[in-house]
C-alpha cells in the first residue's frame, strides 16, 4: 500500500484510521523544533481499543499457529518494503543517524519474523501406562504493550512477536516522545492483520495510568524507567494483571590487564555510546585494571574527540542529539555537577550549537563511587572510568547497585572471564562483546532492573498461560 510518512497520523483502532480532536506535538530533538503533530487518544479511545482487541481474540486464537505465523511474515515483509521512509522518520522523531535507524528498522522486520517462525509445542511432562500429562500454553488476552523512546521500533516488535505469534491481541503505546513510527506500523499492517488484532494508541503522560489500570488488559509488558515500572506493578495489582518489566540498569563491564588496549577500546566504546549512550544495557561503569587504565583511557578519549556529534539527518554524523528535554536538562545538570566536585572530565569534539538537545560525549576521570555520575544511571553520553587492582574489590563494587540488567567482562582469559561473569548479579553477561541479542535469547533483568523474561522460548511462554491436562489411558478389559 502506498502511504504518506510525511504526515496524516491516525491511530489504529480495530483496523481503522481513528484521529482525535486534541494533539501532541512532536520535536525533532536536532533542533527543538516541532516538525508534527499526533493524536492523543481519549479514555473513550482506550475503551474502544480495548473493546476491538477483545472481540478480535476469539477468531485470532482459534487460528492454527501456522495462520498466524503467515501473517506476522507478511507483516515483517511490509516493514521490508517501506524501510528507508520509516528510517527517516525515525531520524526525526528520534535523532539517531539515518544507517543506525534504518538498521533499527530492519531488525525489526527480521526478529519478527524469527520469532513468527519460533515454535510453543505442548510438553509431555509424564507419560506413564496410567496416563499422559501434558502442558499447554494458551494466550493471556489482550495485552498492554507500552514502549519507550529509545528503541521505539524495535522494542515495539520484541512486543508485538510473541505476544501475536501466541494467540493474544494487542494494544500499543508508544512513547509520547517518539509517536509516529509506530503510529504508521499501524497504518501499514491495517490490510494484512485482522480487525482489533493489533491497535495503536498514542497519548501523553495521563494515557499509561488508564492503560495499567483498564480492567480490559490480562497482560501489561513494560520497557522504561525503574520508577515508572513500579508505578505499573502497583496498578497491574489490583486485579493481578501479568507484568513484564524491563527496566534501568547501571551496567558494569570489567576490563582485565591481558587484553590488547588498541583490538578493544573501539567495541567497549560502542558498547557504551551506541545510541548517544540511551540503552538500557550500554556500558554505564567502565572498571579498568590498573595496569592498563591510563592506555585505555587515553584511547576513549582519542575516539571521543573523532567522533562527530550532529543531526541524525545530515552526512557523517556519527552520534545524535539525546531524545527529549528532560534528559539533556538532566545530562548537563550532571555534567555540572560533576565539574563542581572537581571531578577531571575528558570531553570529545565539540557538539552543534542551538535549540538542538546535544551533549558532548563525555570521560569522567576515576570519579568516587559515591559521585553521582558512578551511582545514577546517566542513560546519556556521560561515562565514568573507574580503576581497579583486587578482582574481588571489583566484583564487589560492580555487584553494589540496586540495578542487575547486564554486564561485560573483557579478557583474554575466556576461562577466567566465564569465572567473573559467574560472579555478576546480572541477566546477561557479555564476554569480549556487547549488545548482543537474538530473538532465541531470553533477557531478563535482577534487582530493579525488572521482572519476567522477554524473547526466546520464555519470552513466548510469559505471553501464555499454562494449563496441564491429565489424560487417562484406556486399560484393555480383561480377557
Amino acid at each position: 500500500m502506498h502511504m504518506d510518512f510525511n504526515s496524516g497520523y491516525t491511530m489504529t483502532i480495530d483496523g481503522k484510521a481513528c484521529g482525535t480532536q486534541g494533539g501532541l506535538d512532536v520535536v525533532n530533538p536536532a533542533t527543538g523544533d516541532v516538525f508534527a503533530s499526533a493524536p492523543a487518544a481519549t479514555a473513550a479511545d482506550l475503551d474502544e481499543a480495548v473493546a476491538a482487541a477483545h472481540a478480535a481474540l476469539p477468531a485470532w486464537k482459534a487460528l492454527p499457529i501456522t495462520a498466524r505465523r503467515e501473517l506476522l511474515i507478511a507483516a515483517a515483509n511490509a516493514i521490508k518494503a517501506n524501510a528507508d521512509d520509516l528510517a527517516h522518520l525515525f531520524v526525526r522523531e528520534q535523532g539517531r543517524p539515518f544507517e543506525a535507524a534504518r538498521q533499527e528498522i530492519l531488525f525489526g522486520s527480521i526478529w519478527l519474523k524469527s520469532v513468527a517462525r519460533q515454535e510453543l509445542p505442548v510438553e509431555v511432562v509424564e507419560d506413564t501406562p496410567a496416563r499422559r500429562v501434558e502442558v499447554h500454553h494458551e494466550p493471556l488476552g489482550v495485552v498492554c504493550a507500552i514502549v519507550p523512546w529509545n528503541f521505539p521500533f524495535l522494542l515495539a516488535i520484541w512486543k508485538i512477536a510473541p505476544a501475536l505469534l501466541t494467540g493474544n491481541t494487542m494494544v500499543l503505546k508508544p512513547s509520547p516522545f517518539t509517536p509516529l513510527c509506530a503510529l504508521k506500523l499501524g497504518e501499514l499492517w491495517r490490510d494484512i492483520l485482522p480487525p482489533g488484532v493489533f491497535n495503536v494508541l498514542c497519548g501523553g503522560d495521563e494515557l499509561g495510568p488508564l492503560m495499567t489500570a483498564h480492567a480490559g488488559f490480562a497482560k501489561i509488558s513494560f520497557t522504561g524507567s525503574t520508577a515508572t515500572g513500579k508505578r505499573v506493578m502497583e496498578s497491574a495489582a489490583k486485579d493481578l494483571k501479568r507484568v513484564t518489566l524491563e527496566l534501568g540498569g547501571n551496567d558494569v563491564a570489567i576490563v582485565m590487564p591481558d587484553v590488547d588496549v588498541d583490538q578493544v577500546a573501539a567495541e567497549i566504546f560502542h558498547g557504551a555510546f551506541y545510541n548517544s549512550a540511551q540503552v538500557c544495557v550500554a556500558t554505564k561503569r567502565l572498571y579498568i585494571h590498573d595496569d592498563i587504565y591510563d592506555a585505555l583511557r587515553d584511547r576513549l578519549h582519542a575516539l571521543a574527540l573523532d567522533a562527530t556529534v550532529g543531526d541524525g539527518a545530515e552526512a557523517g554524523s556519527q552520534f545524535g542529539p539525546v531524545q527529549n528535554a528532560p534528559l539533556h536538562r538532566r545530562l548537563l545538570a550532571l555534567i555540572a555537577e560533576a565539574r563542581a566536585e572537581g571531578l577531571t572530565l575528558l570531553t570529545g569534539k565539540a557538539v552543534p550549537e542551538g535549540g538542538g538537545y546535544f551533549v558532548p560525549l563525555t570521560l569522567v576521570d576515576n570519579p568516587p563511587e559515591t559521585a553521582r555520575v558512578v551511582a545514577e544511571e546517566a542513560f546519556g553520553p556521560v561515562l565514568p572510568l573507574l580503576r581497579f587492582s583486587d578482582l574481588d574489590d571489583v566484583i564487589r563494587r560492580a555487584n553494589d547497585s540496586d540495578y542487575g540488567l547486564a554486564g561485560a567482562v573483557w579478557s583474554k582469559d575466556i576461562e577466567q572471564a566465564v569465572s567473573i561473569a559467574k560472579r555478576l548479579d546480572t541477566g546477561n553477561v557479555w564476554i569480549n562483546q556487547n549488545l548482543q541479542n537474538t530473538p532465541a535469547i531470553p533477557f531478563a533483568g535482577r534487582k530493579q532492573s525488572g521482572l519476567g523474561v522477554e524473547n526466546g522460548v520464555e519470552g513466548l511462554k510469559s505471553f501464555t498461560q499454562m494449563k496441564s491436562i491429565f489424560i487417562p489411558k484406556v486399560q484393555e478389559e480383561a480377557a
